[in-house]
């Protein structure tokens, strides 16, 4: 797994959504996103990358989705960061395709992206830092 800490796997998610692993709900978890990143101090344009890149994420994911099952947005925060790992369960041995189009947005967009095929479950993690410049305190305040 290439997306550095916290390793989605291990450390407990700060915000889990479980949403029917359908395209009509990509617009729920897009907003999510949107509005955790913002809580993060993001900038406008960093909010909508992301909201793009985890659109692209489902885009990989949900193809290989078991009829009826859900999909799994977790979010780790952290100040200036922000790692989403979007999974569904699947039967079928679900490999990435790394040429798809959706892949290379998303690896243009996100700071890191990584895929986790195992037994059972498909996700797609990826982390993303703020470009907004760090507070400078006045020397007057």
């Amino acid at each position: 797994m290439a997306v550095s800490d916290p390793d989605p796997r291990s450390a407990r998610a700060d915000v889990e959504l479980r949403l029917p692993a359908d395209g009509a709900y990509v617009s729920v978890l897009r907003t999510t996103t949107a509005g955790l990143a913002a809580r993060l101090d993001f900038t406008i344009d960093d909010i909508e990358d992301l909201r793009i890149a985890v659109g692209e994420a489902c885009a990989m994911v949900l193809p290989e989705a078991d009829p009826g099952s859900s999909l799994l947005a977790l979010f780790h925060l952290s100040p200036s960061r922000l790692t989403v790992s979007v999974g569904v369960q699947t039967s079928s041995a679900a490999t990435p395709d790394y040429d798809s189009f959706a892949w290379q947005v998303l690896t243009t967009l996100a700071g890191d992206a990584a895929v986790d095929s195992t037994a059972g479950q498909f996700t797609v993690t990826l982390m993303m830092e703020s470009s907004a410049l760090p507070a400078v305190p006045r020397a007057d305040a």
